[in-house]
């Protein structure tokens, strides 16, 4: 039965690809849940929904409350301009990869391996595998916040108490792929909850709202403003998204034909974009909060996300906000711990061709994460943490150009991709987009280096 559900989804060998795949993505769960054949557009898209919960997980890590904290509390509704352009970026990257995955039966890991010689191979995975130690660093530094808000645990004991949760990740990915789907969404729908109760209670100013979704240039010539805008594209575009979603749209059961193909890419997009809305929202109401209670009383200095939940109840009146901040924090940390793993797992299995056992692969992630939060923890204390946090996010958006350029590459290029080759339109804002994050980033470095 695998056999047969692996040749309804992948193309035969063809000489489209320089070496064939050695093993389908995510092997265990891949072409694992069934879509109705002869049923609604409504159930159809039903069976699709799933993949872009977990893709949004990574637009509203804790990471996210860092960098959307210091920006709210230090230049007020302004950037959240920034968050809306990360946005739109995220939902036009996203719905490439589930074009390449869907397309191809490869996910980006596995289409580099396959064009790239293998010293930029290992190369990539090696800048991957940094991304998602960092993106797993904020997790856990996330985690041990929110657990210290909550109970009073000291962080250096949250953090490690973090690494326990690998082991939800091994249960639940025994009870099938759309359990942790399940978990997912629920714990989203959560944050989503929680932070509009923060909304409602710190009544932000609509006026100011509506202005800073307008971008302005001081976006770029202020360096402050410019440092905290790319931490929130690093934040918002995750690099190891792009691997995750190529590798979980294959989890359904589509037909191997022209039209399956374009019904499966067209549900799977519809399911990332309204997925990403939600993370839009809850981006944009984590530095409206702030911008509404901290900005506006004068502390321009909010990066620390322990702070902002101790000076919530005093601008807010109410313990109520503060409890809401923690939960979601949880929550967050929580979701992220699942979608990173499973990228581990995709990118060391995509790059290198090696399969490792569940546990160990996430124990492995874990690890690289749990060691510096724990060495920084100890010698600075937990305003490290804090900065350790921020610093996670501009090296994600360091590592994007590295993911988002060979993935525009292999969906422009029509010997691969065949009548599913991008138009031209959607190069060139591909494109345009990939040019932007690179001048970005370079712009930062040059301003942080000479600056």
């Amino acid at each position: 039965m695998h056999m047969k559900d692996t040749e309804i989804i992948h193309p035969s060998k063809s000489n489209t690809w320089e070496k064939p795949k050695e093993r389908t993505s995510l092997s265990d769960v891949n072409h694992s849940m069934k879509v109705p054949v002869n049923a609604s557009t409504f159930r159809k898209f039903l069976a699709f929904v799933g993949p872009g919960y977990l893709v949004a997980v990574g637009y509203m890590d804790p990471g996210n409350w860092a960098t959307d904290i210091a920006g709210g509390s230090r230049f007020g509704y302004s950037l959240l301009a920034v968050i809306l352009l990360s946005n739109l970026m995220a939902v036009l990257l996203q719905s490439l990869c589930s074009k390449l995955g869907i397309v191809t039966g490869h996910d980006l890991a596995q289409a580099c391996r396959s064009h790239y010689s293998k010293p930029v191979s290992i190369g990539l995975w090696v800048l991957c595998e940094l991304a998602i130690a960092a993106c797993d660093l904020a997790e856990v530094i996330g985690s041990a916040i929110a657990l210290k808000l909550l109970f009073g645990i000291p962080i250096l004991y949250g953090v490690l108490i973090t690494a326990l949760d690998v082991l939800l990740v091994l249960l639940l990915q025994h009870k099938g792929f759309r359990a942790i789907e399940t978990l997912v969404i629920v714990l989203i729908v959560t944050i989503g909850l929680c932070f509009g109760i923060d909304l409602w209670l710190s009544k932000p100013d609509a006026a100011g709202i509506f202005a800073g979704f307008i971008p302005t240039a001081d976006l770029v010539t202020d360096h402050q403003k410019l440092y905290i805008a790319i931490g929130i594209l690093g934040a918002t575009v995750m690099p190891h998204n792009l691997y995750l979603h190529s590798s979980i749209v294959q989890t359904r059961q589509y037909e191997n034909t022209d039209k399956g193909k374009r019904e499966a890419i067209k549900f799977s997009v519809w399911d990332s974009t309204i997925a990403l809305t939600l993370a839009l929202f809850i981006n944009a109401a984590i530095l409206i909060v702030s911008a509404a209670t901290f900005h506006k009383a004068g502390m321009t200095t909010v990066a620390d996300i322990s702070d902002a939940y101790h000076l919530l109840t005093p601008l807010l009146g109410t313990t109520l906000g503060s409890i809401l901040f923690a939960v979601a924090l949880l929550a967050s940390g929580q979701n992220s711990t699942l979608t990173g793993t499973l990228a581990g797992q995709i990118v060391m299995e995509g790059f290198l061709n090696l399969r490792l056992p569940s546990w160990l692969r996430r124990l492995i992630t874990r690890m690289i994460a749990i060691i510096p939060a724990v060495i920084v923890t100890a010698i600075y204390g937990e305003s490290g943490t804090e900065d350790l946090l921020i610093l996670s996010q501009v090296i994600l958006s360091l590592q994007l150009p590295f993911a988002v350029v060979p993935l525009v590459k292999f969906t422009s290029d029509k010997k691969l991709m065949g009548k599913f080759v991008n138009p031209v339109w959607v190069k060139i804002l591909a494109w345009v987009v990939a040019a932007l994050i690179i001048v970005l980033n370079v712009y930062l470095l040059v301003q942080t280096i000479f600056g």
